[in-house]
């Protein structure tokens, strides 16, 4: 064999052998690589980033002060940070923490981690999510603890909590039922944990089970029913409007505000297209339990002054049918959060306006402008009554007490 062939042969044979051998430096592990992208998508899903992370901060690194009717509690940093995250933290510790709302050395946490959804999840979900937390970026941020008052701060008083509202079982799917509603099904009761923002809670902050997903007050706003009821829920959205409303913010009858912008910016939009319709079929299939509403008489004195502020304040994008602009401005004839029994959004956005979430799909975010300044308690009630109760719709009167109790709350607030 010539000489000048050795050095080409002896490298072939070299790189042959190390591109071969599991300890060949630097080679990825396709199946680390894997579990981590799985368990991106699964952090994705279940918002983690959302609670975990202070505006502006550093992803996952905690702190950030979770409302709650009994006090605030802050989120733990989850960055594989060896002193102030969970890198020193066993794969056994995580799991018990994420499923069974154990902390690392026993105590209870509380359900504002929502592990009560959380346990839909498998213990492979779980360590994958740990997988992807694991491969981020360490963040050195020590978390004040949580101090909430008396008596809510006895830890060893959630035994008694999750015995009444935990339940611990991981998901199962139904045999009755297409792949794809059960996907559905999967993503809205674990990861997505939907319930912990639309069903009502009791006074001790569990669900009311009875009631699921039909809507409930949280943090200044009340998320609205999600059921396929006609009035007040998504009866009149197809299975295509809510999967766009998910990954948009937007569709043919409203736009994404408020905790759901957020939800839609840092999770939904980032859920395939396969999951967002899946998600959408769960829900179109949820019967709900329409409230009753009366409408009020059209020649009411409130209907009469709440068609004037309409034409005056909120046709020019509304327009005088109330149809919108779909994709822009939302269509309120057809909005059922408008006829929401809890006014408090409604409200909300008359006083204090709007900016619609933009996603890469919808970039636009058109916003609505304050009309506190502009409007008192009575009128903002007339609009609103006019509103909830024109084109077909109906909704319990809005009274001016109902305006001034939402006006006070949200002048306190920061969000």
């Amino acid at each position: 064999m010539p000489n000048s062939r050795k050095p080409v042969l002896l490298t072939a044979i070299l790189l042959c052998l190390l591109t071969t051998s599991p300890a060949f430096a630097g080679e990825p592990d396709l199946q680390e690589f894997t579990q981590i992208e799985r368990g991106r998508y699964l952090a994705t899903a279940s918002d983690c980033i959302s609670c975990h992370t202070i505006p502006g901060g550093k992803p996952f690194a905690g702190g950030r002060a979770i409302e709650t009717p009994f006090g605030n509690i802050n989120s733990a940093n989850i960055t594989p940070d060896l002193e102030t995250g969970i890198g020193a933290w066993s794969d056994e510790a995580f799991d018990a923490a994420v499923r069974k709302g154990i902390g690392r050395h026993g105590g209870f946490l509380y359900p504002a981690m929502p592990y009560t959804a959380y346990a839909k999840l498998s213990q492979d979900d779980v360590l994958a999510i740990r997988a992807y937390l694991g491969s981020i970026e360490p963040v050195r941020n020590k978390v004040p603890p949580t101090s909430l008052p008396f008596p809510f701060n006895i830890r060893s008083g959630m035994r008694l909590w999750n015995a009444l509202y935990f339940d611990r079982s991981e998901f199962k799917r139904d045999p009755s039922r297409s792949a794809e509603w059960n996907r559905g099904a999967y993503l809205i009761d674990g990861p997505a944990h939907c319930g912990a923002c639309h069903t009502p809670k009791t006074f001790l902050g569990g669900d009311k089970t009875d009631r699921y997903l039909q809507g409930s007050y949280l943090q200044g706003w009340y998320a609205p029913n999600i059921t396929n009821d006609k009035r007040t829920g998504l009866g009149n959205w197809t299975v295509e409007d809510i999967a766009a409303y998910l990954k948009t913010g937007h569709n043919r009858i409203t736009a994404a505000t408020g905790p759901m912008a957020e939800a839609v910016s840092l999770s939904t939009s980032h859920m395939t297209d396969d999951d967002t319709k899946a998600i959408a079929m769960y829900l179109k299939s949820l019967p709900g339990k329409p409230d009753s509403g009366a409408p009020l008489s059209a020649n009411s004195a409130t209907m009469t002054t709440g068609s004037a502020i309409y034409r005056d304040q909120c046709s020019a994008c509304h327009g005088l049918d109330g149809k919108g602009i779909a994709n822009l401005f939302p269509a309120i004839a057809d909005a059922s959060g408008a006829r929401s029994s809890d006014p408090t959004t409604a409200i909300r956005i008359v006083l204090r306006g709007a900016r619609s979430v933009a996603t890469a799909r919808e970039p636009t975010s058109p916003g609505m402008p304050s009309y506190s300044w502009q409007l008192d308690d009575t009128e903002v009630a007339d609009v609103l009554n006019y509103i909830r109760n024109s084109w077909g719709g109906a909704a319990p009167p809005i009274e001016a007490k109902d305006v001034s109790r939402v006006r006070t709350e949200t002048a306190a607030r920061r969000d």
